[in-house]
């Protein structure tokens, strides 16, 4: 390997991980992450080495979760899990939140094993870090879940705070800085808005002018945005202000965003009717003046192709199989490096395609119809390794510390 993959320092505080991995934002085309299947697990660590995974990495497969060196990307661990599972990072140097049929486990990444640590609830959806908190989102009951991500070392259930939607739905909630929590609006049929919450429980403000509220990001300046069907919604200074899509129908759903920057990334979609429409183009939010602009990439993407450098490029994964990196001020797409070969989006938002998931200067791309894994350095567009893996992979995810 002809440079060494930099070590996970991220700041993912005041954005959704610079990375976000991605952000990725524990969500996609679909309502939920759900499984029919009931939920067994077996836990194969290493029978000669119990030295901590180096920086964790854990993708999903049909029947569990591989858990990979960071750097090398050679499998340290495999646990048996089956059903539709979603991993995210919990926000520390050890743990990823597994999204699971019955609902969020904890895994302890660095030591290859699964804890007993649950919040239990039908269809569990967003994971959120910022400010130092975690929060998670269930869709089946609407309950919202804030903990500090470094309580996890304990072994035991953090305690945190709690807070329950008025009714159940697909949502996202994130805390604040100053100890607001933002939760989003809406009933199993429709989703409307989000309202504010001070750090006593006490309602705020609330607007209800985001039809079909879906996802969230942070932005430079604790700048927070929900996206809408005709926009996105932006929280700042203790105020909303809704920024309108150039489209009457102009779909923001997922979002990444980088506290190096005051632009969020966002994908856009404008035709409501389309059983799976594959855009061409994403949206850049301005959040300090509330302006959109739309970039054309001459290739689709789907929800997992999002996420953020280190300096707050907008990173995107293209079906062409190029990582674009876009300069978020300008719009300009300033590299094109080539990962994966050209792909095309499943029509189920279950099924795997190649993933993005980024840490620090590195961004990691899954290739399932190889088998493959690979690391690419985002500054110079070098490969930095590529690994093949006994079975095809779905999500990718990671520990991503320094909140």
């Amino acid at each position: 390997m002809s440079k060494r993959i930099r070590n996970a320092r991220t700041v993912t505080g005041t954005a959704l991980a610079l990375a976000v991995a991605a952000v990725l934002t524990a969500c996609g085309g679909g309502e939920g992450a759900v499984s029919d299947a009931k939920t067994t697990e077996t836990s194969q660590k290493s029978a000669t080495s119990t030295t901590p995974v180096r920086n964790p990495l854990v993708a999903t497969f049909d029947g569990g979760l591989y858990i990979l060196d960071g750097e090398s990307l050679e499998i340290a661990g495999t646990i048996a899990l089956p059903g539709f599972n979603r991993v995210n990072p919990a926000g520390d140097d050890d743990h990823v939140i597994v999204s699971t049929d019955s609902g969020f486990r904890v895994l302890d990444a660095a030591g290859r094993s699964l804890t007993g640590i649950t919040y239990q609830g039908a269809k569990p959806g967003h994971v959120v870090r910022h400010a130092g908190k975690t929060v998670l989102f269930t869709d089946g009951t609407g309950e919202v879940n804030v903990f500090d991500p470094a309580d996890l070392s304990g072994g035991t259930k953090p305690e945190g705070r709690t807070y329950a939607s008025a009714e159940a739905h697909h949502g996202v909630a994130i805390e604040l800085s100053n100890g607001e929590l933002l939760s989003t609006l809406g009933t199993e049929e429709t989703r409307t808005g989000a309202l504010v919450l001070d750090k006593d429980g006490k309602e705020i403000t609330r607007n209800e002018n985001c039809p079909g509220v879906h996802g969230e990001a942070a932005a430079k300046g604790e700048a927070v945005a929900v996206g809408c069907e005709d926009g996105v919604l932006l929280y700042k200074d203790g105020e909303f202000t809704k920024v309108d899509a150039p489209d009457d129908y102009g779909r923001i759903g997922n979002q990444a965003g980088s506290d190096a920057s005051p632009v969020l990334l966002g994908d856009y979609k404008t035709d409501p009717d389309a059983e799976l429409e594959r855009p061409t183009r994403v949206s850049l939010i301005d959040t300090e003046t509330a302006k959109l602009r739309l970039v054309d990439l001459g290739a689709s993407y789907s929800f997992r192709s999002l996420g953020r450098g280190p300096h707050g490029e907008a990173l995107v994964l293209g079906t062409d199989g190029t990582l674009r990196v876009i300069d978020p001020a300008t719009g300009r797409v300033e590299k094109k490096i080539t990962v994966v070969d050209e792909w095309r989006e499943p029509l189920d938002w279950q099924q795997p395609r190649p993933t993005l998931f980024v840490r620090d200067h590195t961004a990691y791309v899954s290739e399932p119809g190889r088998r493959k894994l690979h690391a690419v350095d985002i500054e110079s567009g070098e490969k930095l390794r590529s690994v093949t893996l006994p079975k095809s992979t779905n999500e990718l995810s990671g520990v991503v510390p320094g909140h």
